[in-house]
């Protein structure tokens, strides 16, 4: 192993919602790496015809997550009443905060074919001041975010 890498963590697999996660944080041996506190790969997998995610609604708090997709979309929608598709390249920043409640779906109209999901879900550990700020939601396209070569 590399002097550089202080712990070499292996992800567990977790079904979520008739898909699997792969979670790396919390593990055993690191709760969290700086702020993050879970760190989940979505796939990548396929759904089949009538398929799709159903992560049912469900709260957080104290906390804000982060998506990101490399293919595939997501349909966020939120108790501030925010109904968001992510697709690839977008940033999907979510503040619980004292509370919010979400759910991530494949969209009903994608339920039609065949379809691939794949990406990364991180948990961020809000500062102790930040943890009861009001709930929030922004969504960046991929379109607006700037691009390195």
């Amino acid at each position: 192993m590399d002097d550089a890498v202080a712990l070499r963590i292996l992800p567990r697999a977790h079904d979520l919602g008739g898909f699997e996660v792969r979670r790396a944080l919390p593990s055993a041996e690191r709760q969290m790496v700086g702020p993050f506190i879970f760190f989940d790969q979505m796939g990548p997998g396929e759904f089949l015809t009538g398929r799709g995610l159903d992560v049912r609604p469900h709260p957080h708090i104290g906390l804000a997550t982060v998506t990101y997709l490399f293919e595939g979309q997501i349909l966020h929608r939120d108790s501030l009443g925010s109904a968001q598709p992510i697709e690839p390249g977008d940033v999907n920043w979510m503040t619980a905060g004292r509370g919010i409640t979400h759910s991530e779906r494949t969209d009903p109209a994608l339920r039609g074919h065949a379809n691939r999901l794949f990406g990364i879900q991180s948990w961020v550990a809000l500062p102790a001041a930040a943890e009861e700020c009001a709930p929030g939601f922004a969504h960046h396209a991929a379109a607006t975010l700037p691009v390195l070569d």
